[in-house]
């Protein structure tokens, strides 16, 4: 299948990621996701078995200030199954399932399944496609088990997804073998799993990601560093959040800009209407892409 084909497949997934009925249909699994991402992956692979809701779901809001309703908390007490980050990014999820206890409740941990450990500093794991593969293998493995009467429908699904997911990886290996070690400068490390992938030398120091994406003022010493990479355009892009601006992130954007660095907005929350994971992914590898090869800034995607 082509990847235009396989992306193609969100068109009936997108519905399933905003608010989900509270009234579930007979033989229909309710599922809650934390963040529309990972909402989006268990409407591809659970069709038409599941009702999706996702807690985090505005392209156009800091998931950071975030605070859940009374219908986010009724929602996640219905649920048959729950699928959330972990790594204390949502942790108001742990909250809300610690006063509504649920012993048939199934709750998949992103950071349980990639196994990664309490120290790990970047929460943002739908950046990397293999981690997604592993995410969607365990979401299969979940509505089979509240569902074995469907097992090879949600299997022949999983398979659709992960092949797309291999179309993709196959366009960033290309680009990582033709653009040796591309430079680039970020704000917080929201991408960096998928520059790193895409062969991206990514020359802002970690103390000052960690600083901007906590929202503790970055040392004086980090902001001069960050603002020398443009004044002596030793990167070649520069990829901020999107989501989260403050008056220190757009100076650096409006700086690089000024030194003919374009810049590229990276999400938090995956942008809808109109995408689903996989193209969401592939949009944002277009953007670097075209930054490097172009000289195009894409602070939004379209």
């Amino acid at each position: 299948m082509s990847v235009l084909g396989v992306l193609s497949l969100g068109a009936m997934s997108l519905s399933a990621c905003g608010a989900a009925s509270l009234t579930t249909p007979p033989g229909v699994i309710r599922a809650v996701a934390a963040e529309n991402q990972y909402g989006n992956v268990i409407s591809q692979i659970g069709g038409r078995y599941v009702d999706v809701s996702s807690v985090l779901h505005n392209p156009n809001a800091d998931p950071h200030s975030f605070e859940a309703s009374t219908q986010v908390a009724q929602e996640i007490s219905q649920a048959s199954l729950v699928v959330q980050n972990g790594l204390g990014y949502d942790s108001f999820m742990d909250d809300i399932e610690s006063a509504s206890p649920n012993s048939s409740r199934h709750i998949l941990v992103v950071q349980h399944v990639i196994k990664a450990p309490p120290t790990t500093t970047n929460p943002h794991f739908w950046y990397d496609l293999r981690t997604m593969t592993l995410v969607a293998h365990a979401i299969a493995q979940q509505l089979s088990t509240l569902q074995p009467e469907h097992r090879a429908y949600f299997a022949l699904r999983l398979t659709n997804f992960t092949t797309s997911l291999t179309h993709i990886q196959a366009i960033i290996h290309q680009f990582r073998s033709t653009h040796a070690a591309v430079a680039a400068a970020v704000t917080e490390p929201v991408a960096d799993d998928l520059l790193l992938a895409m062969g991206f030398a990514i020359k802002t120091p970690v103390t000052f990601q960690d600083d901007v994406m906590n929202g503790i003022d970055p040392a004086p010493q980090d902001i001069s560093h960050q603002n020398a990479l443009f004044a002596s355009r030793a990167v070649e892009v520069l990829c901020y959040n999107q989501q989260v601006i403050d008056p220190l992130t757009i100076s650096f954007q409006h700086n690089a800009q000024s030194h003919d660095v374009p810049i590229v907005g990276a999400y938090e929350t995956m942008p809808t209407p109109g995408y689903n994971y996989q193209s969401w992914m592939l949009a944002e590898v277009k953007a670097l892409t075209a930054a490097v090869d172009n000289h195009t800034s894409t602070e939004h995607l379209p």
